[in-house]
């Protein structure tokens, strides 16, 4: 058994009556998750799937069928509520699902093109579809309880293969991480089917004995891949007394903001984890002149998500944090990150497998520990590009320095086999471009030379989800990024001088 569903099982026996699960519906406590997981795995058992998929809004159903899967021993695919029909038919191809619990049985027939499907009733609301599967040409690792797939809105996703106790481990550091008790109230604020969410608000809130809170989706602010109501966000923080939460970026700076704005803060947070993407240290520094305690964090699917957290006691501003106990950070000659101590199986039919147990993920970020044994990070790999005079600039490293200033909320540079740098500038509202230039100025004098932003572009147009120019998470798109803004980036170049605001 697995330690999680273990704990949930002793949970159930020393503290019976404590509350588990809440969401709109009501409330359950440990023995009556306990019992409801129980019932349900023995459905899937009776069963005998090859492999579940699981589409639903999240919802005390969403847990229970999770454990269930976890329970009896069997593999599980969260499907993600913004992927397509063609990626979700993808998803039921690779992974070879012959079994789908859904909340949203017509999307699964949309996806098989066969109307009026047999959809029997699972549990609190849930309804089961069997699937007659292809062939599949993906061979899985008995030992793979979970497929989670990467999160874009466009193209194949990627399933990524995990075992459970990879899953436990790092549901255990983060436990240790956030100082977790039985005293707190975690809100699922993101998608269940985001890996973070469900090891973060699912696995570790059990093992600490918390209550875990899960209401719809739509009662925390969010729709689609990237809709956010952050009123109805921080009203839900309130609402359910939320003691913990995990956001991405552009969450946490919609909330600083409507805070900074007048909005009533939330009172009974105590630590809100923050990743997915770089985030601004003016972000988490005026977060925390607010008293929102937020802290960045560091991970990747195929380390079984989080590798690095500043936790409670433990931070440090700039940095991602220090690796969890379990995780062994290692450096390429190129400084790329190498993490070690995650058993992972690769990606879903790709033959990627790392042939030993303690073999290096290389993760494709740069960067650096210090002598605190703190990770910073400075870049993406792939996303270096090498100046005209034969530099390698990270763009991450220098986005980071111009978004630190406060008149800029995004930016984004370019500069391959180019004489400088040139950014595209999303201001804060109402700076100047007196006050643009003035924070690129102030940036500058802490880069060398060849990392220098000369020249920029203004726009009003921030890099979302929505146009396409960065990812739910907030990681910036660079190729429709540049190509939106090629024409005016280039005429920076004509003369090979730097020609300021455009």
């Amino acid at each position: 058994m697995s330690r999680i569903v273990n704990a949930l099982r002793q949970h159930a026996r020393s503290r019976a009556d404590s509350v588990a699960l809440e969401d709109e519906t009501g409330t359950l406590t440990f023995a009556e998750l306990d019992a409801a997981v129980e019932r349900a795995s023995h459905v899937l058992l009776d069963a005998a799937p090859k492999a579940i998929g699981l589409l639903a809004d999240n919802g005390r159903a969403w847990v229970i069928a999770d454990l269930a899967a976890q329970k009896a021993g069997l593999c599980i695919v969260p499907l993600p509520l913004f992927m397509s029909t063609p990626q979700i038919a993808h998803a039921i191809r690779a992974a070879g699902i012959d079994y789908v619990v859904t909340d949203q049985p017509e999307r699964i027939e949309a996806v098989l093109r066969t109307p009026s499907m047999r959809a029997d009733p699972f549990c609190n609301g849930l309804s089961v579809i069997r699937i007659v599967p292809g062939p599949v040409s993906a061979k899985i690792s008995a030992q793979v309880h979970k497929i989670t797939f990467t999160s874009g809105t466009t193209g194949e996703p990627k399933g990524v293969c995990l075992d459970i106790e990879s899953l436990a481990n790092t549901a255990i550091a983060l436990c240790v991480a956030s100082a977790a008790s039985d005293r707190d109230r975690h809100l699922c604020v993101l998608p269940l089917a985001t890996l973070l969410e469900n090891i973060g608000g699912i696995y570790a809130p059990i093992l600490a004995g918390a209550t875990i809170c899960v209401p719809r989706l739509a009662s925390v602010g969010l729709s689609g891949s990237s809709g956010l109501d952050v009123a109805t966000l921080l009203a839900a923080l309130s609402r359910w007394r939320a003691t913990s939460a995990i956001l991405v970026p552009q969450m946490a700076q919609a909330i600083v903001a409507a805070c900074r704005a007048g909005a009533p803060v939330p009172t009974t947070l105590r630590y809100v984890a923050v990743g997915g993407a770089p985030v601004p240290m003016i972000l988490l520094n005026q977060a925390r002149a607010l008293g929102l305690p937020l802290h960045e964090g560091y991970g990747l699917s195929e380390c079984a998500s989080v590798v690095a957290l500043n936790r409670l006691g433990a931070d440090r501003i700039g940095s991602v944090g220090q690796p969890l106990p379990h995780i062994r950070i290692e450096f390429a000659a190129d400084s790329e990150v190498l993490v070690g101590g995650v058993r992972w199986f690769g990606y879903l039919g790709d033959g990627s497998v790392p042939d030993r147990d303690d073999a290096c993920i290389a993760t494709g970020d740069l960067g650096y520990l210090d002598p605190d044994g703190y990770l910073y990070l400075s870049g993406r790999k792939k996303n270096m590009f090498v100046t005209s005079f034969g530099r390698n600039v990270a763009p991450e490293w220098v986005e980071r320095e111009l978004m630190a200033q406060p008149p800029i909320a995004q930016a984004a540079i370019f500069g391959e086999a180019r004489p400088f740098n040139t950014a595209v500038i999303v201001p804060r509202a109402n700076a100047t471009d007196s006050d643009i230039a003035a924070a690129i100025e102030t940036a500058n004098q802490d880069l060398p030379d060849y990392a220098r932003v000369r020249a920029w572009i203004r726009t009003s147009v921030p890099f979302s989800a929505t146009n396409a120019m960065a990812t739910p998470n907030g990681r910036f798109r660079r190729s429709t990024i540049y190509s939106t803004y090629s024409a005016q980036i280039d005429a920076h170049y004509k003369d090979h001088s730097p020609i300021g605001a455009a």
